[in-house]
Formats: structure tokens, C-alpha cells, sequence
């Protein structure tokens, strides 16, 4: 997952490979990071706009555990109650948090994860001195529930899922959660799912997990990607009544508090923001998908058709999706995606691309030269 396998602390491969597409001699179009291109809301920019003039207190310490207001706002959309909400430093921290307290628990040392894995999750147990057991999905992207089952066990401390996923782009249904629910409530283990895409369903079959209110249940989200706004970093976690009050303080300790001024900004977006911003961002979505994936065809290339998220996973015939590859494809067709050897080994012979730029049709286009010209 990182520059040197079984590090934790060296630069991971996603800047790895940025830096490597940044020195390129060439145009590179990049497919690597899931930073939305479009504008935020515009209430995004009208908030920070009205911050600026606000009264010297306003510039000071957030309430650590975040502003009551917005706790409040996401706590009646998500159907919970405001003292379960912990506003976060984006969805990373979130997670953070919710693997912390399983460890602290002392009812396992293992964390679950599917395979193919966003390589933060596996990063952060190991920075957690947790064990690793990875379960393979099934062919067409969902949950494995006959290896889900085999894999927890008593020395399960957390499952880790995240839905729509990345980089499948697997839409998890409620009845395959809620079987992970039960696994973890059988097992004194927690389960966390993160919902950061929630947004990007495009399937119409994703429920959060947190309709199931299990008391072993930790739902994450954030920001970011809904709002195109990464660079703010806000996002939160909700914990069941009995682990809350440590996460918070655990939160107070690493981080202090959130940005201020960003809490506001997304507050006033979540009462402003029409429902057509979030559906114009879906159709973007579908079409460059769309577009890229007719591309693709024209490659000759195996690829997923994502349910939701931004991501597209491709195949290409002997060329498997290892980091030198991923540089060749820099160097030789200006298109920079990620390696499939950095999600695990379930895919570790595709390449993921993010649909996170207005060039993603050029892209496509450049792929598609560049294998139908390795055919000649």
C-alpha cells in the first residue's frame, strides 16, 4: 500500500504516482485522486463570504466535538440523535476514530476488510497494531457473505466496509449490511461503514446503515465529495451512546477541533443547497462514465460499471495493473491511473481511474489509441 511495503508511514502509492504524473515531460491527464472538478454549492461560497465579516469570537476554537448547529442539521437528516455526532477533519478522521475504538474495546485485535480495499483502512489498522484479514468480493463486486462468515471471529475487533465503494463502485444492499450487523453483534466486534459516496448512488438500492440502529454499528461521511469540496475537510462520525464520549475525546486530543469556518460554510450549503445540485452532479457522472467506458470497448478492455462512486476499474490484455505500468501508461499515453496492486490482490491486474475530470472523454480517447496501436 505504501512506498515500502509494510510501512505505514512512507508516502502512500496515491502520491506516488501524482508526483510521477506531475514530472512527466508530456500532457497527462489525471485519473488518480477523487477530487471532484465541478463548483461547490454556491451557499458553500456565500458562507465563507459572510464568515469573513463576522465578529472576533468567530475566528476562535469550534466546539470540539463540532458546531451544535450543524451536529444538529446532521442529525435530523440522518435520523439520530445530536449527541452521537462527532464533526470530523473530513472522513479519514472519522474512520480514525471508529477503528481506535474498536481496538480500545480489548474485544479483538483483527480488522476485516474486502479486497479489493481503499489502502487507507488497511494504513490506519496497522498504525493501530491492528492484524489485517482481507476477504476477497465477488465476482461482480458485492459482499462475499459465505467469507464474511468465515472470516469473523472472536478476535474480530472491526469490519470494515465502504459503500458505494471505492474503487468497485458496489452499491451494498440493506440485507447484505444488516447480515454484517449480526456477524459483528455475534462477535462483540464493531461494524463501520463508510458512506462517503451516499451521494453517488445511481442504482436507487443504497440505504445507510445507520437505519439498522445496532448498538455495534459506526456509520462515517463527510463533505468532501458531495459538496466538491475536499480541500475543507469536514466530515463526522455517528457512534452508538456507549462509545461516543471516548471517540470525542480522542478527537479533542488528536485534532482539537474542525475548522470553523468550513463547519459554517457547509451548515449554511445543507440548508440552501437545492436536491438538482446533487442530481446534476449524478448525470455528469453517468455520462463521462458512459463515454469512458464506450472507450474502453474500443480498447478491447475488461472494466466495471460502477453503481456508484466515481471510479472505473479496467483491464487491459497483458498489461496488469502494476505500478510500472501505471507509469508506462504516463510516459507513453498521458493518461495517470492508479494500480490495481495498491486496492490488494483481488484486482491487483486493473488499473482504477477517477472520472473526476472534464478530460476524462480525451482520456478515454488517448487509452484507446494507445492499445488499439499496441494490437498493430
Amino acid at each position: 500500500m505504501t512506498a515500502k511495503e509494510g510501512d505505514a508511514y512512507d508516502s502512500p502509492l496515491f502520491y506516488l504516482v501524482m508526483q510521477y504524473a506531475h514530472r512527466a515531460d508530456r500532457d497527462v491527464v489525471g485519473m488518480v485522486s477523487g477530487s471532484p472538478d465541478w463548483d461547490p454549492p454556491a451557499a458553500v461560497r456565500d458562507g465563507l463570504r459572510e464568515y469573513a465579516d463576522g465578529e472576533p469570537a468567530d475566528f476562535q476554537y469550534a466546539p470540539s466535538e463540532g458546531l451544535r448547529e450543524l451536529r444538529e442539521e446532521i442529525a435530523a437528516r440522518r435520523n439520530v440523535d445530536s449527541d452521537r455526532v462527532v464533526v470530523t477533519n473530513g472522513a479519514g478522521e472519522a474512520n480514525y476514530l471508529a477503528m481506535a475504538r474498536a481496538m480500545e474495546r480489548d474485544a479483538g485485535d483483527e480488522m476485516v476488510l474486502t479486497d479489493p480495499v481503499y489502502p487507507y483502512y488497511p494504513g490506519k489498522a496497522q498504525m493501530l497494531d491492528a492484524e489485517t484479514v482481507t476477504v476477497p468480493v465477488a465476482t461482480d463486486g458485492s459482499l462475499n457473505l459465505d467469507s464474511m462468515r468465515a472470516a469473523v471471529s472472536e478476535d474480530t475487533a472491526c469490519v470494515v466496509v465502504n459503500t458505494p465503494n471505492n474503487p468497485t463502485g458496489a452499491v451494498y444492499d440493506r440485507e447484505s449490511v444488516a447480515e454484517l450487523a449480526a456477524l459483528a453483534e455475534a462477535n462483540d466486534a464493531l461494524l463501520l461503514v463508510d458512506e462517503v459516496y451516499d451521494h453517488f448512488d445511481f442504482s436507487g438500492r443504497f440505504e445507510s446503515a445507520l437505519t439498522l440502529d445496532s448498538e455495534n454499528v459506526v456509520v462515517t461521511s463527510a463533505y468532501s465529495k458531495t459538496m466538491a469540496i475536499t480541500g475543507f475537510r469536514v466530515g463526522y462520525a455517528v457512534f452508538p451512546d456507549a462509545l461516543v464520549e471516548a471517540a470525542k475525546t480522542r478527537h479533542m486530543l488528536v485534532n482539537v477541533a474542525t475548522s470553523r469556518p468550513a463547519q459554517a460554510a457547509v451548515l449554511r450549503s445543507l440548508r440552501e443547497t437545492p436536491p438538482e445540485y446533487y442530481e446534476a452532479a449524478r448525470d455528469r457522472l453517468r455520462d463521462r462514465i458512459d463515454a469512458f467506458t464506450d472507450a474502453l470497448d474500443a480498447a478491447g478492455a475488461s472494466y466495471t460499471e460502477p453503481d456508484g462512486g466515481f471510479y472505473v476499474l479496467a483491464r487491459f490484455d497483458d498489461f496488469p495493473g502494476t505500478l510500472d505500468n501505471v507509469k508506462t501508461l504516463i510516459d507513453e499515453a498521458g493518461v495517470a491511473g492508479m494500480p490495481g496492486e495498491a486496492f490488494g490482490e483481488a484486482y491487483d491486474d486493473w488499473i482504477r481511474f477517477a472520472l473526476c475530470t472534464p478530460r476524462a472523454d480525451d482520456a478515454a480517447a488517448r487509452l484507446a489509441d494507445y492499445f488499439s496501436a499496441s494490437d498493430d
